[in-house]
């Protein structure tokens, strides 16, 4: 495991969102849902795509809040642009499990 020091770990900006919107990804070769994700005013609506959708369903995550990366470059995943990076951990038993606050928290909050 490499180190990091505080300040560049300072310059990741990990936020909350809502998911606002949830799509397959027909072109992804693993099952892959598309993503709209909404982080407040200061940000705005930023699309994702999300590898778990063998972990939940549309229903499952549809007003969701869920922590994401938001100033990485955006990355063309299959000719879809991914602007933020989502967040999850790996699931016991298998699969990912998003990572999400456990009380509702207000869009757009910075990790710390």
């Amino acid at each position: 495991m490499s180190k990091i020091t505080f300040e560049e770990f300072e310059k990741v900006e990990i936020r909350v969102g809502r998911i606002v919107e949830v799509n397959d990804f027909e072109r992804a070769r693993v099952p892959t849902y598309k993503l709209k994700i909404d982080f407040g005013s200061e940000i705005g609506v930023k699309q994702s795509s999300a590898r778990f959708k063998a972990n939940y369903t549309p229903d499952q995550l549809l007003n969701s809040q869920c922590l994401a990366v938001v100033n990485f470059e955006p990355k063309n995943i299959g000719g879809f642009m991914s602007e933020v990076l989502l967040l999850g951990v790996p699931r016991v038993g298998g699969g990912i499990s998003l990572v999400r606050p456990v009380d509702e928290a207000e869009l757009g909050g910075r990790l710390y």
